[in-house]
């Protein structure tokens, strides 16, 4: 839930906040001051009420407030957001605040001439990290070798399955994540050229996109193992006995280049949230045993093995760093007359009460040639979801208004702020 009501006792800090706004039928704009050294500010936000959805507005006015007050960098801020008669110009990227925020709460909430105003005190996180409130699911596909003979047959053939489970384990581990293992399916069918997925249409449904609405996943890890070549001190030449000594000799005592990547796609639009290359050298014995697993004590206890294994720890927490202020989403699995189901529940951390942003498709779809292809719109914030029960799987909870009127439908996302 985007507001949580908290206690302010710091005596010695003032606050003040002043907003200078001109309204008309297609722009709203939103300042801030504050004169204060304390992460704690005063800001008012604005938003334009849409077929009568007043809540939706409200959440949207908080957080075009919480956009101000993250944006602080000086004594004076300022904020703008444009809205059109018809339709809201708001995405994913001003839905979610750019800095960590720990608590707001809400001082005064009134509307004028269809706009909804919100006054609000946030307090910004001094750490700079984001504390996640639910749990976000993620599902973990293979990572592919660049080049397969790298690996000798007398190796471990866990590595393609093995990294991407073991950084996903330790994303759960956080518990910040749900994790689903698919390490069975590639993304890329020529991983030289990863991260681009070589779809031959564009106006496909990306792979991605298919593989987060199959599992019901928000993110998907993917990547390619792109170097794992051995390289002795010199070069091995001749036949015979010898030569072959001398060519397994670099297994014991050679150098080995490791090179991985790491990306994470959003479910809900395919775009690439993570992309990043980690590089090192593995020297002494750099074969990793046919027997032995990723994440084991005997793959860790390799040269090469401990390197990969620092790896995974590194690209673990750079996912959690990236991810820890994105907005929790998930899909709408079933509408029975006014009440909306959504595919998380006590296990995503979701409780009664809880308001998620529901993202409906605006408009139809673009059927090309008459066939199955096609170009979905773009998802955009028609209502507020309030949650009144929760399970262990699923939730459930109600709208203002008619899902049908709205043009609610199952597959759409629900979102938090």
């Amino acid at each position: 839930m985007a507001t949580r009501l908290f206690k302010l006792t710091a005596l010695s800090v003032v606050l003040c906040g002043t907003i200078s706004c001109a309204t008309n039928q297609n722009s709203v704009e939103t300042s801030a001051t504050t004169a204060i050294a304390s992460n704690i500010v005063t800001v008012e936000g604005q938003a334009v009420v849409h077929n009568g959805a007043v809540l939706l507005a409200k959440k949207q006015a908080l957080q075009d407030a919480i956009q101000v007050a993250s944006q602080q960098s000086s004594v004076a801020v300022h904020s703008q957001s444009t809205m059109t008669n018809e339709n809201l110009q708001l995405d994913s990227t001003t839905m979610r605040s750019s800095a960590a925020v720990s608590n707001t709460k809400v001082l005064k909430e009134w509307e004028t001439d269809g706009i909804c105003h919100v006054k609000a005190m946030v307090e910004l996180s001094p750490t700079g990290i984001c504390q996640p409130t639910y749990r976000k699911r993620i599902i973990a596909t293979a990572f592919p070798r660049v080049a397969a003979e790298q690996i000798s047959d007398y190796e471990t053939n866990d590595l393609d399955n093995g990294i991407p489970r073991e950084i996903n384990n330790l994303l759960m581990e956080s518990n910040q994540f749900i994790g689903i293992n698919a390490t069975n399916v590639a993304l890329y069918p020529r991983p030289d050229l990863a991260p681009a997925l070589q779809e031959n249409a564009s106006y496909h449904v990306s792979k991605v996109i298919q593989i987060a609405n199959k599992s019901g996943a928000q993110f998907v890890l993917s990547g390619v193992i792109r170097d794992l070549k051995i390289a002795s001190d010199e070069y091995m030449s001749g036949s015979g006995i010898e030569a072959f000594a001398n060519s397994w000799a670099r297994h014991i005592s050679g150098k080995r280049n490791i090179g991985i990547d790491v990306y994470v796609h959003d479910g809900m639009t395919g775009a690439l949230l993570l992309q990043k290359r980690y590089v090192d050298k593995a020297e002494g014995d750099v074969m990793i045993p046919a027997s032995y697993a990723v994440g084991s004590d005997g793959f860790r206890s390799t040269e090469t093995g401990q390197k990969i294994t620092e790896i995974i720890s590194k690209a673990s927490n750079d996912i959690q760093q990236a991810l820890n202020c994105y907005p929790f989403s998930t899909r709408i699995v079933d509408i029975k007359g006014e009440r909306v189901f959504i595919d998380a529940g006590a296990q995503e951390k979701l409780n009664v009460g809880d308001q998620l942003i529901v993202y409906g498709t605006a408009g139809d779809s673009l059927n090309l040639d008459g066939g199955s292809s096609f170009i979905p719109n773009d998802k955009q914030p028609v209502n507020v979801l309030t949650i009144q029960s929760v399970t262990p799987r699923y939730a459930i909870g109600s709208i203002e208004g008619s899902a049908k009127k709205l043009g609610i439908k199952i597959g759409d996302w629900v979102r938090s702020q």
